[in-house]
C-alpha cells in the first residue's frame, strides 16, 4: 500500500507531497485542476509510463527539465521505497527499489501494483484492436514476468524483421539475399509470439465465463462475451493454450506469408496483429452497443485486470478511481460498487470533481481539495 507520495515537476505539479492514509484518499477538484495526474503519478510507479499514452517528455512540467516521483510503501508492498525520474535533455529514464537503482527498468515494473478506472476506459470497447491489445500485454506482463520477457523478445525481433521487409520492399524485395535478411528474425518471432499468443487464449479460456457474469452483474441484460482473434498461428481446441504448439504454426506461417509480406514491406501476422472482440448478444459490442452497454463492459474488463493482478501478487492492488460513475446510471454506479467491495481493494484513491459525486461507500475517506497543482484543506460536503 502506498504511504506517502512525491512527485517533482510532473505535469503541473511543482512539488506535490502528499500522505495517503491507509484506507485511501478522495481528492475533489475542478477538471484541469490535476486530479487525474496525481493518479497518473502513482500509476506511472507501475507502468513505468503514462496510463494515458503521453510521452516521458511531454509528462515533463514546462520549462522544467526532468520530472521525479517517489512513494514510500508500507506491507503488504514487497519494497519501502519506489521512484522514477525521466531527464528530459538525455532522455533517460531511471527506477530504484528501496533506494538501489535499476540496470534495467523492467525489473521495477508493477512494484506497486495498481488499477486504474475512468470513463476513458470505453476506448477498450469502442476503440480499435490495439487498445484491447496492450490491455492484455500490460495486465499480463504485471502478472507474469515469463510474458513479459517474451514481450520483449518479440517486439525486438518484429522491429527489426519489419526493417528488413521495409528495405527489400525498397529495394524490390527479389533475391534470396532480402529474403534471407528476413527470415532470420522469423525463428524468434515464432518462440516469443506462440508463448504470447497461447497465454492469451489461456487467459481468455480462463476468464470468458467471468466476464459474462460481470456485465450482467453490472446490470447488461443481454449476454455480453469476449473471445481471442489471431491473425496467424492458430491452432484449434487444447492445443491453442500450447505455446509449443504455436510456435510451430507461426514458423509455417511466417515462411508461407513471406513473399507477400516482402512485396508490402511489413509483417501482417502475429500476436502484434491479434484482437480481443467483444460482443453483445452475438453482435460486435464495438459497433452495435450503446455508450452504456460498451461502459459497462469496460468496467468488466477492469475488475477482471483487478482479480487477475490480486492473484499474481497476493494481495488486492491499489485501485485509481478517475471519476467512474460519471457516465452510468444510478442503479449501475451501485453495482459497480458492490463489485468493488466485492473484490477486496485494500487501499482506493478517487478523484471527483464535485464533493457531492463522492459515493457514499467512499465518504469515510479523508477528502482533499485540488487546485492548480495543489492539494488543499479537507474537502466537506455542502449542508443539504
Amino acid at each position: 500500500m502506498l504511504s506517502r507520495l512525491i512527485a517533482s515537476d510532473y505535469r503541473n505539479f511543482t512539488r506535490l507531497d502528499v500522505d495517503i492514509p491507509a484506507a485511501g484518499l478522495v481528492v475533489v477538484g475542478e477538471n484541469g485542476h490535476g486530479k487525474t495526474n496525481l493518479l497518473e503519478a502513482v500509476a506511472y510507479l507501475a507502468l513505468l509510463r503514462s496510463f494515458r499514452g503521453a510521452r516521458d517528455a511531454d509528462v515533463v512540467r514546462f520549462g522544467a527539465p526532468a520530472f521525479h516521483v517517489r512513494a514510500t510503501l508500507m506491507r503488504p508492498s514487497a519494497y519501502d521505497t519506489i521512484s522514477v525520474g525521466y531527464e528530459r535533455s538525455s532522455r533517460r529514464k531511471r527506477a530504484t527499489l528501496d533506494g538501489v537503482e535499476q540496470p534495467r527498468l523492467t525489473s521495477a515494473l508493477g512494484a506497486l501494483p495498481s488499477v486504474q478506472f475512468s470513463p476513458a476506459d470505453v476506448a477498450l470497447v469502442a476503440g480499435g484492436p490495439g487498445e484491447r491489445r496492450r490491455y492484455l500485454d500490460v495486465m499480463l506482463a504485471l502478472s507474469s514476468r515469463p510474458y513479459l520477457q517474451a514481450l520483449q523478445q518479440y517486439r525486438a525481433a518484429l522491429l527489426r524483421r519489419n526493417a528488413a521487409l521495409r528495405i527489400a520492399q525498397r529495394d524490390g524485395g527479389r533475391g534470396a539475399e532480402p529474403e534471407a535478411r528476413v527470415s532470420v528474425w522469423e525463428p524468434a518471432m515464432a518462440e516469443h509470439g506462440g508463448f504470447i499468443a497461447a497465454a492469451r487464449h489461456a487467459f481468455v479460456r480462463d476468464h470468458a465465463a467471468r466476464f459474462t457474469q460481470l456485465s450482467a452483474a453490472i446490470g447488461e441484460r443481454h449476454t455480453v462475451a469476449m473471445k481471442y482473434a489471431a491473425s496467424g498461428g492458430e491452432q484449434a481446441g487444447d492445443l491453442l493454450t500450447d505455446a509449443r504448439a504455436q510456435t510451430e504454426a507461426y514458423t509455417r506461417t511466417f515462411a508461407q506469408q513471406r513473399p507477400h509480406e516482402l512485396r508490402r514491406g511489413v509483417t501482417l501476422v502475429g500476436p502484434h496483429r491479434d484482437d480481443l472482440p467483444l460482443s453483445l448478444g452475438g453482435r460486435d459490442l464495438r459497433t452495435f452497443g450503446s455508450a452504456g452497454q460498451q461502459r459497462s463492459a469496460a468496467i468488466a474488463l477492469r475488475l477482471l485486470e483487478l482479480a487477475t493482478l490480486r492473484d499474481a501478487v497476493g494481495h488486492p492492488p491499489l485501485l485509481l478511481l478517475d471519476d467512474p460513475f460519471a457516465e452510468l446510471d444510478l442503479g449501475r454506479a451501485a453495482r459497480v460498487l458492490s463489485l468493488l467491495e466485492g473484490a477486496g481493494a485494500s487501499q482506493v484513491l478517487l478523484a471527483v470533481p464535485r464533493v457531492e459525486d463522492i459515493p457514499a461507500a467512499f465518504t469515510r475517506l479523508e477528502q482533499r481539495s485540488m487546485h492548480d497543482g495543489m492539494l488543499g484543506v479537507t474537502a466537506t460536503r455542502e449542508p443539504a
